[in-house]
């Protein structure tokens, strides 16, 4: 275990898919099993209602009862939920949920329904750090047309709001200067195919996709990679990056689930508006996690 009780969003912590049934309702008993595997596999913990979790469809209750069910699996020591909503109000009040569920931190994507500016941004991590439970900042300004550039970041880790954050914009050169603007600040891996790279320049965590498939060999990866051991590191890396970019695609649910399935978890099908895989995707993704199986990495 690499999580820390003051930090516990080190280590390696699973953005988990959510299991549908076939009528698209959120089975619960297999989400828990599910949990509870991904611990067993080696991983620190799960991030639920993010984007691979499918949270933007999800009803409130459903929402809620996800991340209850969640706890009640594996701990609320291990389990970091997603918050995002549009209104600062809404996103503080998820985060007092998971506070009261139990959870030990939140993840918190800046305001998304418009190209918020820096003075909205920073008002809005301040309503949500009201709830008392920290906050990992996720910048993903691929999705939300809003960048938490390191500036930015170092002055809302300042002001106190943000513990860590989540970088997915996929530019390693900005872990150096964040470590330069806010040496406090953890860096956690946010897009998987830059796995390797953001370890190497000092992550202290990553919030993972593809280990909802191939949790032991994800883990052994990370693990390799922030320890130095580029040898492993590299190798692993190699074999399971065909997969990993997935999940910097905009099918990333769908492929991720699929993966699932085909290494006997179950992904199962995505709620509208999302889509089945085109079939030339599918067989794109399902070549390579045969291929990953063959090589003992599932």
């Amino acid at each position: 275990m690499t999580t820390t009780p003051n930090r516990p969003w080190r280590g390696v912590l699973v953005a988990t898919a959510l299991p549908l049934t076939d009528e698209l309702a959120v089975d619960y008993d297999k989400f828990a099993e599910h949990c509870a595997w991904l611990v067993e596999n080696g991983c620190d913990g799960v991030v639920p209602n993010g984007s691979l979790g499918e949270y933007q469809v999800l009803t409130p209750e459903e929402r809620a009862k996800v991340v209850e069910t969640a706890v009640a699996a594996i701990g609320g020591a291990r389990v970091m939920p997603g918050v995002a909503a549009y209104g600062s109000g809404e996103s503080r009040r998820w985060a007092e949920q998971a506070r009261d569920a139990g959870c030990a931190s939140v993840m918190l994507l800046p305001p998304n329904a418009y190209r918020a500016d820096e003075r909205s941004v920073l008002a809005h991590y301040a309503e949500v750090a009201k709830a008392g439970v920290p906050i990992v900042a996720y910048n993903n300004p691929i999705d939300t047309k809003v960048d938490l550039v390191p500036e930015l970041l170092a002055k809302l880790h300042g002001e106190g709001y943000i513990h860590a954050v989540k970088e997915f914009s996929g530019d390693v050169r900005r872990a150096y200067q964040l470590a330069e603007l806010a040496p406090e600040l953890d860096l956690l891996i946010g897009a998987d195919d830059v796995l390797l790279e953001l370890a190497l320049a000092g992550a202290k965590g990553w919030v993972a996709g593809y280990p909802n498939a191939l949790p032991a060999a994800s883990v052994e990866l990370y693990h390799a990679a922030v320890g130095g051991d580029l040898a492993t590191a590299k190798t692993l890396y190699e074999q399971l990056h065909p997969l990993l970019r997935w999940d910097s695609k905009v099918e990333f649910v769908q492929a991720i689930k699929l993966s699932m399935d085909i290494v006997g978890r179950h992904g199962g099908p995505v709620r509208p508006p999302r889509v089945p895989l085109l079939p030339e995707h599918e067989a794109v993704v399902r070549s390579a996690t045969e291929k990953a199986v063959a090589a003992g990495l599932a």
